[in-house]
């Protein structure tokens, strides 16, 4: 055979010739693999995310849409459904003045636990942050109260603030004031369990405070304190404004948890019918109001109008709550 017709396992491919053909089944095997690469860089970041959205479905999505499905029933939790009566149970709602009243204690319950609570949590988290002699310890201990059950934490600050042998009693005692019937009347029942909520919670919220702070770049309070600031300056001016989307996270899940509050308020009520916080309603809250309609008096439709105006009150509040945090730490 002549070496000009031969043709060599190496030899390149000339100029002008076409390419070798390949066969049909590499061809195949090429373009499946193509096509599944691009579904897998398309489709599997939804696969890898999809259970979230799954879970929120099926305990969150699904139930507040059958939540505001119901509130347009007359529905009794046991019995069933009356008939549908559209916004009856709303406007039922905007001249009920059990509903303004368990509002206005909810409210100021946030106000007298909730934003002192935040205050007071930025400075411990500071003070905390410094070098301190067992830091460890202080920390461990400053959440010790979150750790503990809300049921026994309430049930020992109802003998605390008892109106003849408790411990606040005694105080006032002490200093020459009259003994308080905490339980008996508005302001006083309020003050006691802002003082539950802010024990329990002021912890949980120094924690995440404080973890932000330990991440503020040491340079930039060293060169505030070399311009001449003051410590109180370089916290508010410098530290601030670096922890702000913690301040903001902390600011929105603790308006959350101040206008649902349920456990702390309805254990201190030790004398009542469940729900109706005192016996003048003077410290019942939104929740309670709920609980008191929907498992005492049976009315689920009504229980779920309640439901979804504080789903709107929170959201207002929140909104509210988080531009004010936005501006102060932006100005600080």
């Amino acid at each position: 055979m002549s070496h000009d017709t031969a043709t060599k396992p190496g030899k390149r491919p000339v100029a002008g010739e076409p390419p070798p053909s390949v066969g049909p089944t590499l061809r195949g095997r090429g373009a499946f693999r193509s096509r599944l690469s691009r579904w897998d860089a398309r489709f599997t970041p939804y696969g890898l995310v999809s259970p979230f959205f799954v879970i929120f479905a099926v305990f969150g999505l699904i139930p507040l849409l059958y939540t505001g499905w119901l509130s347009l029933h007359r529905w009794d939790l046991v019995q069933g459904d009356h008939g549908y009566v559209g916004l009856g149970n709303y406007t039922r709602l905007l001249h009920d003045p059990y509903f303004w009243n368990a509002l206005s204690n909810t409210l100021v319950l946030f106000l007298l636990s909730t934003v002192p609570q935040l205050f007071l949590a930025l400075g411990l988290a500071s003070l905390l942050n410094r070098r301190l002699r067992g830091r460890s310890l202080w920390r461990s201990l400053v959440l010790l109260p979150n750790v503990m059950s809300v049921t026994a934490v309430t049930l020992i600050f109802a003998q605390i603030f008892a109106s003849q042998t408790g411990l606040a009693n005694g105080l006032l005692g002490l200093v020459g004031l009259d003994a308080v019937n905490w339980q008996a009347h508005h302001w006083s029942a309020v003050i006691a369990i802002s003082v539950i909520v802010m024990w329990r919670w002021t912890g949980y919220s120094t924690l995440i405070f404080l973890a932000a702070l330990q991440n503020v770049p040491r340079e930039l309070t060293e060169a505030a304190a070399l311009d001449g600031a003051s410590r109180t300056r370089t916290f508010w001016s410098v530290v601030v404004p670096n922890i702000r989307p913690t301040i903001l996270f902390v600011v929105v899940t603790s308006t959350i948890g101040g206008l649902h509050l349920f456990a702390e308020p309805a254990l201190f009520d030790t004398g009542g019918v469940a729900g109706t916080g005192g016996s003048d309603r003077q410290f019942q809250t939104l929740m309670m109001y709920l609980y008191e309609r929907g498992f005492h008096d049976f009315n689920a439709g009504y229980a779920a109008t309640i439901a979804w105006v504080i789903f709107v009150v929170i959201a207002v509040v929140s909104f509210l709550n988080f531009t004010l945090a936005r501006r102060i730490a932006s100005k600080g």
